[in-house]
Order: C-alpha cells, then structure tokens, then sequence
C-alpha cells in the first residue's frame, strides 16, 4: 500500500479510467496511487458479503485512500485496484501462511461444538453495562470522557463489561480447552509470551470480535489515539490470557503488536498481577529509560477495561493467589502501518521522540539567540 516514494515508481495495476482507457473502462495510470490523507466525507462500500482473502474492514478502510477520481466507480473496479495493492504488498510466504491458518481455524469451528451460543454473535444491550453503552450511542468525545479515568497519559479505564457475559466467556473458554485436553488438538496460543490462554478468533468468535472493534473500539479510537491509526482500525487478534500458580504467573516488559489494546479483567478471584506501564516508544526507543511521569501501577477490575496504545510499554506482576483470566483486542490498522515506513521520528506519540524534538528545538533557539547577541555587540562596538 505505498503512498509516496519507491512504489510509486512500479508498474501500477490497470484502473478505471476517466475516458483514455482501452474500451472496457480499464487504463493503466502510472500517476495513480492512495492519498496520503483519507477522504473523510466519502462513505465506503462494505465488502462484507464477499470471501476475500483479506480483512473486509481492510477494504473499507483503504478505499477512503483511493485517488478521488476512483471513489464512485464500481465496487469491482475499486476491489481489483485495491486487492492488487495489497496482493503486491503481501509476500507469497504470508499468503501461504495465512492460508493454513485459516485451514486450521475451519478444523477446530467444524468439530468444536459451543456451549454459550449468545456469545457469537453481538448482543451489546446483554453484554455491556450501560453507562458504556450510553456513551458509544452518544459517539462523542465528551460522552466518552464522562465515563473515563486517565490514570496516566493515554491510558483510559471504564467500567465495560456486565458479570454476566465475563462469566458466558469464562465457561466458553474453559469448555474449550476441555475439548482440546479430550481430543488432543494441538492450538496455537494467544503470543509467543503467553503459555495458556486462548485465540477466541480461532473457535467462532472472530465476528463476534469484528463487531466490537468495528462498533465500539474504532468510535473511541478515534477520538483518543488518531496518531497511531485510531481512524483507520481494520483487523483485530482477539485472545484471553490465563494467569495463576498453575499458569503463567507474570508477564515480562513488552510492547503490543498492535495500534491499540483493549485489555479487560474477565475474573475470578486473584490478588497480584497488577499491570506497570513505563511509557509509550517507537521502535527505535524502546528500550529507552522511562521519566518519572510515566509510570504507572495499575489494579485489575473483573469488568473494568484499560484501553491504551499498543507501544505503550508494559509488564503484568505476579499473580500470587487464585486465577486471573483477561480478555485482550490487539486492534490493527495496516494503513498507519504502511504510512509508519516512511517516517523517520513519531514525536506525535513516541515520549523519546517528543524529548529529542524539543531538544533540538531548545538548541536552536538557543543557538538563535546568541547569533543575535553577537550582531548586537557588534553592531554597539
């Protein structure tokens, strides 16, 4: 999905024209290629009703990207171009890999039967409390607000989840894994920090998932994390993660392969296991030292949900009694993605970035105003 620079320079795919095309409505255009800027006012197709080998969100998402010439042409015609951009941008290997995942997705749906059906499908008004609800329905930034705390900057927490639905996914969860100890079904965990837990992707509830990021994460994103892709979220790994004595027991420093993360205490009763936040990093800093305004000590609340960046750097405590069991959403947007090759420093959100910015703005001004100084005695003497 190149935007400026060396991709420009490739053979594009052919396009829909304006008139100077071969007879079928059909031109190549090496000039054409996405905006750097989503067009906001323009409403995208839905690509949900077609089997596609990537994310119909994606589709959506992209087109707001699409040259304005392109954006009321057919939803073919947009498809093709689109799906040539991403085919051209997705290595062979990843397509393969991506196709026995899904291969092995289809084998656990067909022969793992559900124990809480309402789970897979969104039923907001039975799965979400209220003040959440009325704030989504409301869909602004001071709705939002109203019923969040900032602990800390750019972490958010908010009362999410009713006891109910954490208590339908913690049976779900353990009915799953009891199917997998029967058939001995090999899974794939949730990342390769964590040895138990979940893919809930992976036994049915991917749509279910899609809905809430789509609904309810994308609306809050926007407001609080547009820097890192809030606007543009178009693919989710939704998973929960176990921790105990006989779990895992803490979760070392580590940054989200995500642009944002949802983390939400499903239960039961633990103590430990408080999560440590040390400031948001790009690649190039991570590993940077953390100031004192950027740490932060955080409690888990069954229900309560903690939204941050997903390079918001962080860590788990041990858990040091009973079982503790989250539900996290690595929300995604491949367009930041792509934008994010092309620049060199994030001082928009990156700590160590906005640091080295304002040094090098301190040094010049600095630096300007002993040039003045010295014009002055000069010109005095």
């Amino acid at each position: 999905m190149s935007l400026e620079g060396s991709a420009d320079r490739r053979k594009q795919p052919q396009t829909p024209g304006n008139g100077n095309g071969n007879g079928n409505g059909v031109v190549e255009d090496e000039k054409l290629r996405l905006g750097r800027h989503p067009n906001e006012n323009h409403k995208p197709d839905s690509y949900e009703d077609l089997k596609l080998e990537f994310s119909p969100l994606l589709f959506s998402s992209l087109e707001q990207y699409l040259p304005s010439n392109m954006l009321n042409f057919s939803r073919d015609l947009k498809l093709q171009y689109m799906r040539h951009i991403l085919l051209r941008y997705s290595p062979e290997g990843e397509r393969t890999r991506v196709q026995r995942h899904r291969e092995y997705r289809k084998k656990i749906i067909s022969n793992y039967q559900p124990l809480n059906r309402e789970l897979y499908t969104m039923h907001a008004a039975n799965f979400f409390v209220p003040s959440f609800l009325n704030a989504i329905n409301d869909n602004t930034g001071e709705s939002f607000r109203s019923i969040m705390t900032e602990p800390s900057p750019g972490v958010y927490t908010f009362e999410m989840l009713q006891p109910h639905f954490c208590e339908l996914l913690l049976s779900e969860v353990e009915n799953f894994e009891i199917w997998v100890h029967e058939t001995k079904f090999r899974i794939m965990r949730p990342n390769t920090m964590n040895k138990y837990g979940a893919v809930l992707d992976d036994f049915g509830l991917e749509a279910m998932l899609d809905k809430l990021m789509e609904d309810f994460i994308c609306p809050i994103s926007r407001v609080f994390f547009p820097e890192v892709g809030g606007s543009t979220l178009d693919s989710h790994h939704g998973f929960v993660v176990e921790y105990g004595m006989d779990r895992d027991v803490e979760l070392g420093f580590h940054v989200d392969d995500s642009e944002v993360t949802l983390n939400v205490c499903l239960g039961k009763q633990f103590s430990g296991g408080e999560l440590f936040f040390r400031g948001v990093r790009c690649d190039n800093h991570v590993h940077s030292g953390t100031q004192q305004e950027e740490i932060l000590d955080y409690s888990h609340v069954p229900g309560r949900a903690i939204l941050h960046r997903g390079r918001h750097r962080h860590g788990a405590r041990a858990t040091t009694s009973g079982r503790r069991v989250n539900l996290l959403l690595w929300c995604r947007s491949s367009i930041f993605r792509e934008l994010k090759k092309y620049q060199k420093e994030f001082s928009g959100w990156c700590g160590q970035c906005q640091r080295e910015k304002k040094e090098r703005q301190r040094l010049a001004v600095g630096a300007t105003k002993l040039e003045l100084l010295k014009r002055l005695q000069k010109s005095t003497s």
